[in-house]
């Protein structure tokens, strides 16, 4: 059930053009145009553009596929009527929710080889296996992050096109606030101050620093990790009061509509 479930998913996502141009056509296409405009810079850690921008433009491909593929879509679920339906339906719950997560996964891990192996083509990027199973490593602990504080913002969206603005915006927001433009050390102070709030921005440094095994345990690193944290913290406690509301509301109507059957029976019983 979860395999037929799974392909029918990852069957609708490449249907949908808007989720395609903003997670696996933008970002493949920014980081090559990227390199022709900035591939002879050094970057901080001694770094060329290909070592710098390759883990970050895989982050941008997970984000937008996590917020988008994922997030998005359960705010299409529930204002579309699907939710309840799903919760009527014989597939369980559990299988469609571990099904959307595989779908991310798949997708995510999908994009982080292709942009791999386009640095490896066009900038002649180095494999080094141990950086790179470590690199997928901290990879999937991303992936794991995003996919909570996605479902957490998310839920929190009563209107689909209120989520889909919110979607747009937050997609360009994240790209100059996160690393995945330019320096944020050469962005105007407003964009760094923003940059230090934006969980993103934080992954990034520490994606890049593992990607290149540089990864050092100094006050920014723990400063970035306890951020992460946070943030991640705040999202499960958002989802676990969210998800109480919702199944106390759904229990909530068929209870109600009983009522007004009963009383219904018992006016007509009284003519």
């Amino acid at each position: 059930m979860l395999a037929t479930q799974l392909k029918y998913d990852l069957l609708m996502f490449t249907r949908e053009i808007f989720y395609m141009v903003f997670t696996i056509i933008v970002p493949p296409i920014t980081y090559l145009f990227m390199g022709q405009l900035f591939g002879d810079v050094t970057y901080a850690g001694n770094l060329n553009y290909a070592e710098t921008y390759t883990p970050s433009f895989i982050l941008l491909i997970t984000f937008g596929v996590v917020f988008f593929a994922f997030g998005f879509d359960e705010v299409m679920n529930r204002t579309t009527g699907v939710e309840k339906r799903i919760n009527l339906s014989p597939v369980p719950k559990r299988t469609l929710l571990l099904s959307s997560i595989l779908k991310s996964i798949i997708i995510t891990s999908l994009g982080y080889f292709l942009v791999f192996f386009i640095g490896m083509i066009a900038y002649d990027l180095t494999f080094q296996p141990l950086n790179f199973v470590l690199a997928f490593g901290m990879f999937m602990l991303l992936n794991a992050a995003l996919l909570i504080i996605s479902s957490a913002i998310y839920s929190l969206f009563t209107s689909m096109n209120a989520a889909l603005v919110f979607s747009i915006v937050i997609f360009q927001v994240v790209m100059f606030t996160g690393g995945f433009t330019m320096p944020i050390s050469m962005m105007p102070k407003f964009v760094q101050v923003i940059a230090d709030l934006n969980p993103l921005y934080h992954m990034n440094q520490l994606f890049i620093a593992v990607w290149n095994g540089q990864l050092e345990w100094t006050g920014a690193t723990f400063i970035s990790i306890g951020f992460i944290l946070i943030v991640t913290t705040i999202s499960l406690i958002v989802l676990h009061f969210g998800n109480k509301l919702r199944k106390s509301s759904f229990k909530w109507y068929p209870t109600n509509r009983n009522r007004g059957g009963d009383v219904r029976n018992e006016s007509n019983a009284g003519h």
